[in-house]
């Protein structure tokens, strides 16, 4: 069984990595999955939530780094080297367009990351929930395309930064509605629709 899943990861991988490569994602794709990019996108969010928000949304980037703390130590330093998988670049002939890296391949980090944030701040604006698991969703696929990541990988970030970008969700939640932050964040969650309903 475990054998013929792998079996079909690899072919998907295959498939996507070169059936699927052409001129537009091979420019594409390195730049979206590099990771200077990725921090300049994430530092400009967290700096802007603080100047238009001010105050407000101080609570917000504090749980937010708290997530990424999360979901980049559990992949990176506990589930890799307990999985050791290698990457598709170190295992295969792969249409490889960054550095292959030097770790381990399941879970993927950037995944991880990315959905961790995804989920989080989709779930407390909700508004824009969409364009957040969407952003997470490209780069997610950006690692299989530029040949370092296997689809199962992404899958296991996806679930991995999922659940814990829900945990600090839900926990940022539940101490904003007992009153404990000063001063109180703003949000338009998911939560409260839930909320909402329960009390109709």
């Amino acid at each position: 069984m475990l054998d013929s899943l792998l079996n079909l990861d690899r072919a998907v991988f295959l498939f996507i990595n070169n059936a699927l490569a052409n001129p537009i994602t091979d420019a594409l794709m390195p730049l979206i999955t590099n990771d200077n990019f990725l921090r300049v996108i994430y530092g400009l969010a967290l700096l802007s939530l603080l100047i238009f928000g001010r105050k407000r949304f101080i609570w917000v980037v504090i749980f937010s780094a708290i997530v990424v703390a999360l979901t980049d130590q559990s992949s990176s330093a506990w589930l890799k080297p307990a999985f050791e998988r290698l990457r598709p670049c170190r295992a295969m002939d792969v249409h490889l367009l960054v550095g292959c890296g030097s770790g381990y391949s399941f879970p993927s980090s950037h995944a991880a990351n990315l959905f961790g944030q995804a989920v989080f701040f989709g779930l407390l604006y909700k508004k824009y929930s969409l364009y957040f698991l969407g952003f997470a969703f490209l780069v997610g696929m950006s690692r299989i395309f530029v040949g370092v990541h296997y689809p199962l990988d992404i899958l296991g970030g996806m679930i991995l930064g999922g659940t814990e970008g829900l945990i600090v969700a839900s926990l940022l939640w539940k101490l904003h509605l007992g009153e404990k932050l000063k001063p109180d964040p703003l949000l338009q969650s998911v939560f409260e629709c839930r909320r909402r309903g329960r009390n109709h």
